[in-house]
């Protein structure tokens, strides 16, 4: 999954049933050393959402986008069904991408992330 270019939704999650976000992208481990180097602002980073809990890999980016918006609409409710059908646990699946394992509190600790002491 390195090298190329493969479309995905993803949803990452502060913590087990903790906020969540979702996204598309055509690189999935570049985009989730984005967003765990803070690079990018926005609701991720504000709220410390960056455990990869559920991902679905698409053969076109249009499928991708189009599934992103579809989840996008979901009750929460269903979202957390979903994340919990295949991993019930809400384990961080980067690190069976070959990412290292955080640890919420050295992100929340760093200089980059202070929106949480607001």
């Amino acid at each position: 999954m390195r090298d190329e270019k493969t479309p995905c939704v993803y949803i990452l999650a502060s913590k087990h049933y903790g906020s969540l976000y979702i996204g598309v992208t055509s690189d999935l481990l570049k985009r989730l050393s984005q967003h765990r180097g803070g690079v990018t602002p926005g609701h991720a980073s504000k709220y410390a959402i960056y455990q990869l809990v559920h991902f679905e890999v698409f053969g076109t980016m249009e499928a991708a986008i189009a599934r992103e918006k579809q989840l996008k609409n979901w009750h929460r409710a269903w979202k957390i069904n979903l994340i919990n059908d295949a991993n019930p646990h809400w384990v961080d699946l980067a690190v069976g991408l070959g990412m290292p394992p955080i640890g919420q509190e050295s992100l929340r600790d760093r200089p980059w992330n202070d929106s949480h002491r607001r």
